[in-house]
Formats: C-alpha cells, sequence, structure tokens
C-alpha cells in the first residue's frame, strides 16, 4: 500500500510538471556510465581532488555552511554532479570551471574516491513528529511523497535509484540552501522537476527541520 501510494504520487509529481521538463541534465545511466563509475580508481581520485581540498576540507568535510560535505557521498550522484555542472545544467560558476577540464574517466576517479571516505558524524539533537512523519510517510494531499521511498531510510542512501544523495550526516544549512534552490527554481538539475515540484509544498519551517532532521541522523 505504501509504494502504491508513493507512486501515485511521484506519477502525479510527473504529470504536473512534465511540461516544465526541458532537459535537466544530459547525465543517462548507460551501462557504458554505470561500468564507468563502478571502476573508479579511488588513487587517481585523490590525486586529481587536490584542488577540491580547498572547499569541502581535506577529509571531504567541509567546515563553510555553503559547502557540503562529500566524504562517503554516493559515486554516482557526485559524477552526476559535476557532469551537470560541466554541462551548465546545474548552475554554480566555480563548479563550472573546475569541472570543465575533467573528463568523465576523472569523474568516475573524484566519485569513486569520496564516496570511499568515511561520512560526517551526525550532531546532537532531535525532531518534532511532524518532520518524522514527512520523511517517513510524506504527505499525499500535499503532493509530498516519503523522503525515504528515494533517498532511503534516514537519508542514508538508496542504491536502488542511480544518482541519488545521501542525506545522512550532511549539514542541515546546506539541505536547507539546497531545497530553498530548488523552491525558487534557482537549482534545476533534477530529472522531471521532482525536487522541484516537491520543494514548492514545503513551507520554510519544514524546510528548516528537514535540514536539522539529517544533520542529526550517522550517515554509516
Amino acid at each position: 500500500m505504501v509504494r502504491l501510494c508513493l507512486s501515485a504520487v511521484v506519477l502525479g509529481l510527473l504529470l504536473a510538471t512534465r511540461a516544465l521538463a526541458a532537459p535537466s541534465s544530459y547525465v543517462a545511466w548507460t551501462k557504458e556510465n554505470v561500468r564507468l563509475i563502478r571502476a573508479g580508481n579511488p588513487v587517481i581520485g585523490k590525486q586529481l581532488a587536490y584542488g577540491c581540498m580547498g572547499c569541502h576540507g581535506t577529509e571531504g568535510l567541509s567546515v563553510s555552511p555553503a559547502y557540503p560535505h562529500i566524504a562517503g557521498q554516493d559515486a554516482f550522484y557526485l559524477f552526476k554532479q559535476l557532469q551537470d555542472f560541466k554541462d551548465k545544467t546545474r548552475n554554480n560558476p566555480q563548479m563550472t570551471g573546475i569541472a570543465a577540464s575533467l573528463s568523465a574517466q576523472d569523474m568516475a576517479d573524484i566519485a569513486a574516491y569520496y564516496t570511499a571516505m568515511p561520512g560526517h558524524a551526525s550532531v546532537k539533537g532531535s525532531s518534532h513528529s511532524s518532520v518524522v512523519d514527512l520523511v517517513e510517510r510524506g504527505q499525499g494531499s500535499r503532493m509530498i511523497p516519503a523522503c525515504n521511498g528515494c533517498h532511503g531510510t534516514a537519508g542514508k542512501g538508496n542504491s536502488g535509484y542511480y544518482g541519488m544523495p545521501v542525506l545522512a550526516g550532511q549539514k542541515a544549512v546546506y539541505i536547507s540552501i539546497a531545497l530553498r534552490q530548488y523552491r525558487a527554481g534557482d537549482r534545476s538539475n533534477d530529472v522531471y522537476s521532482v525536487m522541484r515540484a516537491i520543494a514548492k509544498n514545503l513551507t520554510d519551517n519544514e524546510i528548516t527541520a528537514l535540514g536539522k532532521y539529517y544533520a542529526t541522523h550517522d550517515p554509516r
């Protein structure tokens, strides 16, 4: 029943946003791309990631709230974001400049390096039951599917969906910023506008609370 409800909500989102679904990303999960990412070389990736450390930290754990932790992040997600930056389907001049010189192999190697690193430990805190309900069950009447349906239990990832980010242990501020960017349409590299459609139905308080929820969950 839960899967049926989730499927119905996601289908509704896809139909509602079909008119807006111009190419949000040029990344396709072909056999070649999947094989490339899975065979990424973390040793070479470490060498290539030297320039990433200024913003994302020496261990992939950023100090600034403006930059996300990327240690322990899903390799397919990291690959897609780098490619989207290069293709300019995700808008960030700084990252576009960095990704411009990277080949697909480079991106796979960098992704392999960071995904093999331990993610950030959770921070202390608790969440209101209404946010937990949103994460675990969603709210069909507002076209908001359960976050767990795509991002996995407590945001620990979902290998069943290529390119789905790990949210557990991420900075609360960064998650809130990302959701607001989706809501405003400033970030638009989500396939079929799914995240933009969901974020539009979230209140400011819910966005802040979701950021805090995931920051208090350990990704490991």
